[in-house]
């Protein structure tokens, strides 16, 4: 088990935010999202969409703010859980909050912040009887693990979007994989130029083969997947074996256990104060899209806002006194957190 002062659920822009604010109060935080990047729903959705209303950037993509905040939050040292749900949060009987997740991690926190936006994104499951006992072992869905040794076996990326194309580009490339198929109901798929023109030319040199098929059913041996059982556009039926099959389907977001941790929600969402956005339970608050109002509007700016009260109100509540406002253009402490030398007088 691992104490903390701070645990911050989502790492969407209000979440690194929010791990930004707490560091210029001198509070490291433990950052958990279910997505493998941070970004959230501003990467996932918006990734290379302009966003033309944040403060000073005239005009930026979802996945270029994500950077600028991961660069902003760099100096403080964050602790990383990304690829993991929050399976369970309790109050203990000191007040402090246990976050368990489905790594197996254990955090005891005395603050937790909520900025999941609309609830956890997670993969988007195959409805094929008797896949699920697989996954973890032979099916990993969006990517494999670092973990997981592709050398001389056969991997079946399944998907028709972009990821599903990079990803089995990405496989391709590497050269380790005995051989790379890529599974899609039509010979068509939705990506960049680039990326299928790429796509062709592994496809010619025979390092992608595409099977245009859907998954009826599966085939096994003891403990192991050994085959897909496919159906092609003509109604003909055959078998492809395989060692490994990614999944890439896409994410949905749901809310998850947020609903059973006993905080006030209304619509699905949780209910806070506008002092410092804190929820119904004593040392958890709740900024973005997750959160509730009087007068909400769902933009990232009023997302910063939310994280900067929270920052505050937490500080106070840690401290047991109030927090003197300092400016970054002006503090030698929070020039000393940041790690930058304040600028000197003309």
């Amino acid at each position: 088990m691992v104490e903390t002062d701070a645990v911050v659920i989502g790492a969407g822009p209000v979440g690194l935010f929010q791990v930004f604010q707490l560091g210029l109060q001198g509070i490291t935080a433990h950052l958990i999202d279910a997505l493998p990047h941070a970004g959230g729903q501003c990467v996932e959705l918006y990734g290379d969409k302009p966003i033309y209303d944040i403060p000073g950037i005239p005009v930026c993509t979802g996945r270029e703010l994500a950077g600028l905040l991961l660069q902003q939050t760099a100096p403080f040292k964050t602790q990383w859980h990304l690829n993991t749900l929050v399976s369970a949060l309790t109050v203990q009987a000191d007040g402090r909050l246990l976050v368990e997740t489905s790594q197996g991690a254990q955090l005891l926190a005395r603050s937790v912040f909520i900025a999941a936006g609309v609830g956890a994104f997670v993969p988007r499951t195959l409805k094929v009887d008797g896949i699920e006992r697989f996954v973890g072992t032979q099916v990993h869905y969006q990517s494999l693990p670092a973990t997981v040794d592709v050398t001389g076996r056969h991997v079946v990326v399944h998907g028709g979007d972009e990821p599903a194309v990079a990803r089995a580009v990405e496989l391709a490339e590497q050269g380790q994989a005995a051989r790379v198929s890529l599974l899609h109901r039509r010979d068509v798929f939705q990506a960049p130029d680039a990326l299928l023109q790429r796509l062709q030319q592994l496809r010619d040199a025979g390092r992608i083969h595409v099977e245009a098929a859907q998954i009826t059913g599966i085939d096994t041996a003891g403990d192991r997947l050994t085959a897909l059982q496919l159906v092609d556009p003509d109604g003909s039926t055959r078998a492809l074996a395989l060692d490994l099959l990614v999944p890439v389907l896409g994410i949905s977001p749901r809310l998850g256990p947020i609903a059973d941790w006993g905080i006030a929600m209304d619509r699905k969402q949780l209910v806070v104060d506008t002092e410092a956005f804190r929820t119904s339970v004593p040392g958890i608050y709740a900024v973005g899209d997750i959160n509730t109002y009087p007068g909400k509007r769902k933009l990232i700016l009023c997302g910063f806002h939310e994280a900067t009260l929270a920052a505050f109100g937490a500080a106070e509540a840690l401290k047991g006194d109030k927090v003197a406002l300092q400016y970054t253009t002006t503090s030698p402490r929070l020039h000393q957190l940041l790690g930058v030398a304040p600028a000197t007088a003309a």
